[in-house]
C-alpha cells in the first residue's frame, strides 16, 4: 500500500458551497519584513526567569473599550494591579483627555502610588502634548514617559507622506523634547521610553537605525534609564518571524547593553502570547500587556496567560494570581467585557472534564497522589490538568462535570470528592449507566446534587425494602442470622447460617424468597468525617438522619443476573447487610409462599 495520500474529487452529490468571489486570498501578500537571520539563536534557548512586566490595562486596554473607565473604575483597577504585583503600570494618555490627566494627578496628589511602583504614561512626539504630559506627572517620585511615532512603510507612505529620514527626525525631535522637559522637573526620577510604532511591519534594520538615533540623544551609557519598546501594533507574521525581528534588533542595536528592550504584542493572528514568549527567548527583557488580553481589535498580549505559563513550568512569575476569581471580577466589571468560558487558566470550563476518559484519568491521578503523598506532595503531575486549580483559588468541584459524554470515572470522582463514596470499579460501571441515561434524557449537564439524588434513588431508597432489625450469633463455628426485613409492604423473618454475617443473611434471604443468591464482589470503606453528614440516612429510609460513617458495596448474582447495591450506616455490619438488600432490591423479586 502506498504511504502517500491520494486526493479524490468530491462526489456529485456533494453539498460543498463554492468559494464566494469576494473571499479572494490573492488580494494579500506574504509578510515582507522578515530580517535575514540564518544563524538565529533563540530556538535553542529556554526562559529561566520572569521578564519585567508592565501593565497597559489603564491606557491601551482602556482606549479600546466601548465605554472608557471612570476615575473610580481606574482607581479600583490600579489597586488590583498593585495587589497582583506589577511594578510598572501605564496609567493613561494624560495629554489626550481631561479624565486621563485628572487620574494621574489623583494618584500622585493623594499618595496612591507605592514606593516600589513606577507610573508610565504615553505621549506622541509633539511638543504641546509632551508639555502637558510632564505637567500631569509633577511630584511623582519616579515615572516612565513613553514617546512614540509610527515607522512602518504603510504609514510613512500613505498616512504621513514622509520618507525614512523625515520619520526618523520626528523620533529625534521627540527624544530631545523629553530631555528638555524632564530637566524642568528634577525632583522626579525620569525613565525615557521610545516605541517605533508598528515595529512588526517596519523594516527591522530601519527600526534599529531610528532607535540608535534616539539613544544618541538620551545617552543611556551615561546613566539615563532607557526602554526601547518594540510593538507588534498589528500582528502580521508568525511568532517565529517576530522573534527573528527581535533577535536582529538586539544584535544590531549599538547601545544594547545599556537599554531595556521591551515588547508589546497584539493578538491579530491569535499568537500574541507565543510571540512575546519567543521574543523573550530572542533577547527581550520586558513585556507589556493587559490582564485577560483586552486591547484594540483582537486585543493585547494577555500577561496573565504568559505569567501562568511560566508558573506552570516552575518559574516564579513574580505576579500573584492566587486570588484569580476576584481579579477576573475586577477586570471584567471595569472593562464591562465578559470572560470566555474557555479562556486559558481562568475560564469557567478550562479545568473541567466532560469526557469520560479524561475524567477517569484525572480521578486515578488524584487517587494515586493521595496514596503516595510523600512522593508526590511537592510535584504536580495530573493528567489533563497543567496546574493545580487550587493555586488560583479554584475548587476541585470545577474539575469534573457530568453530561452524556461522561464516563464512570467522572461520576465516581463527583461522588468521592463531594460526598465521600469511593465506588469500586464494578460499581462505577453500574452507576455510570444510570447517570448516562439521566443525562441523555434531560439532554443537558447534570449538577452534583442531581447525581447524588440519582445515587440515593437507585441504591439507598428502594421503596418497600428495608432491614428492620436483626441479631447475629456465633455458635460452634457457624454464624446464625435472625432478623426482620420489609419487602414490598410485607415484613418477613429471615433465618440463615453461614461463615459470617453477610453469608448467613444471604442464606436466609435465599431460603425465604426461593432465589439463587451468591455474592460476586464486596467492598467497604469508612466515610470521611467531612462527608459523614451529607444527607444520607443512617437507616436509609428513615426520617431520622444521623452520621453514616461506613459504606458497603455488594455485587450479587440473583438467579444468574448480576445486580449492585450500596448500604450506609454507622455500623459496618449493618452497612454490609443493607448493601446486600439494596442489590437484591434491583432484581425482580417474588416472595416464596
Amino acid at each position: 500500500m502506498s504511504n502517500h495520500a491520494t486526493r479524490t474529487s468530491a462526489p456529485k452529490s456533494s453539498t460543498v458551497t463554492p468559494k464566494h468571489s469576494a473571499f479572494d486570498y490573492k488580494k494579500y501578500r506574504p509578510f515582507a519584513f522578515a530580517p535575514l537571520l540564518s544563524d538565529r539563536t533563540w530556538p535553542s534557548k529556554t526562559i529561566e526567569k520572569s521578564p519585567i512586566w508592565a501593565s497597559v490595562d489603564l491606557r491601551d486596554g482602556n482606549q479600546a473599550l466601548i465605554d472608557p473607565m471612570t476615575i473610580d473604575q481606574k482607581m479600583r483597577f490600579f489597586e488590583t494591579l498593585v495587589g497582583v504585583g506589577f511594578k510598572e503600570i501605564e496609567i493613561g494618555f494624560p495629554s489626550a483627555a481631561q479624565v486621563e490627566f485628572d487620574f494621574a494627578r489623583k494618584l500622585i496628589e493623594e499618595n496612591h502610588v507605592p514606593a516600589d511602583v513606577t507610573l508610565q504614561v504615553l505621549v506622541q512626539a509633539r511638543e504641546h502634548l509632551i508639555a502637558r504630559t510632564f505637567e500631569s506627572l509633577k511630584g511623582a517620585k519616579r515615572a516612565i514617559v513613553h514617546v512614540y511615532n509610527s515607522t512602518c512603510r504603510i504609514q510613512r507612505e500613505k498616512v504621513y507622506g514622509k520618507d525614512k529620514a523625515e520619520i526618523k527626525e520626528i523620533a529625534i525631535t521627540g527624544a530631545k523634547l523629553l530631555v528638555e522637559y524632564a530637566a524642568k522637573y528634577p525632583e522626579t526620577e525620569w525613565v525615557f521610553q521610545y516605541s517605533p510604532e508598528s515595529f512588526s511591519q517596519t523594516e527591522t534594520e530601519y527600526a534599529v537605525e531610528v532607535c540608535d538615533a534616539v539613544c544618541e540623544i538620551w545617552q543611556p551609557e551615561n546613566g539615563q534609564e532607557v526602554i526601547l519598546n518594540l510593538p507588534a501594533t498589528v500582528e502580521a507574521s508568525m511568532p517565529n518571524v517576530f522573534a527573528d525581528q527581535v533577535e536582529y534588533f538586539c544584535r544590531n542595536l549599538a547601545k544594547r547593553e545599556h537599554v531595556t528592550v521591551s515588547l508589546h504584542t497584539h493578538n491579530d493572528r491569535g499568537c500574541a502570547v507565543a510571540a512575546a514568549e519567543l521574543g523573550v527567548l530572542a533577547g527581550a527583557d520586558r513585556i507589556e500587556g493587559t490582564l485577560l488580553g483586552n486591547g484594540e481589535r483582537t486585543g493585547n498580549m494577555d500577561i496573565m496567560v504568559m505569567a501562568m505559563n511560566l508558573f506552570s513550568q516552575g518559574i516564579d512569575p513574580e505576579l500573584d494570581f492566587s486570588n484569580m476569581s476576584e481579579i477576573v471580577q475586577v477586570v471584567s466589571e471595569c472593562n464591562n467585557l465578559p470572560l470566555h468560558p474557555r479562556h486559558p487558566y481562568v475560564g469557567e470550563l478550562v479545568f473541567t472534564a466532560f469526557s469520560g476518559s479524561h475524567q477517569d484519568a484525572i480521578k486515578k491521578c488524584l487517587d494515586y497522589n493521595e496514596q503516595h503523598n510523600e512522593q508526590t506532595a511537592n510535584i504536580w503531575d495530573v493528567a489533563y490538568l497543567p496546574i493545580d486549580p487550587a493555586h488560583i483559588g479554584r475548587s476541585y468541584q470545577d474539575v469534573v462535570r457530568i453530561n452524556s459524554q461522561s464516563g464512570k470515572g467522572g461520576v465516581a470522582y463527583i461522588l468521592q470528592r463531594n460526598y465521600g463514596f469511593n465506588l469500586p470499579r464494578w460499581m462505577q460501571i453500574d452507576f455510570s449507566r444510570v447517570v448516562q441515561h439521566k443525562a441523555e434524557t434531560t439532554a443537558r449537564e447534570l449538577q452534583n446534587d442531581e447525581i447524588l439524588q440519582a445515587f440515593e434513588q437507585t441504591y439507598l431508597q428502594q421503596g418497600g425494602f428495608e432491614l428492620l432489625d436483626y441479631s447475629v450469633n456465633n455458635k460452634g463455628g457457624e454464624v446464625y442470622f435472625n432478623g426482620q426485613v420489609q419487602m414490598n409492604g410485607d415484613t418477613i423473618t429471615i433465618d440463615g447460617t453461614g461463615n459470617g454475617p453477610l453469608s448467613s443473611f444471604i442464606d436466609g434471604l435465599a431460603k425465604h424468597t426461593g432465589k439463587s443468591l451468591h455474592v460476586i464482589n464486596y467492598a467497604e470503606h469508612a466515610i470521611n468525617p467531612q462527608h459523614s453528614n451529607n444527607g444520607i440516612d443512617d437507616d436509609n429510609n428513615s426520617d431520622n438522619k444521623t452520621n453514616a460513617n461506613a459504606a458497603a458495596y455488594i455485587q450479587l448474582n440473583v438467579d444468574g443476573e448480576v445486580y449492585s447495591g450500596i448500604g450506609t450506616c454507622s455500623s459496618t455490619v449493618s452497612a454490609m447487610l443493607k448493601g446486600a438488600l439494596s442489590a437484591f432490591a434491583q432484581a425482580p423479586t417474588t416472595l416464596s409462599a
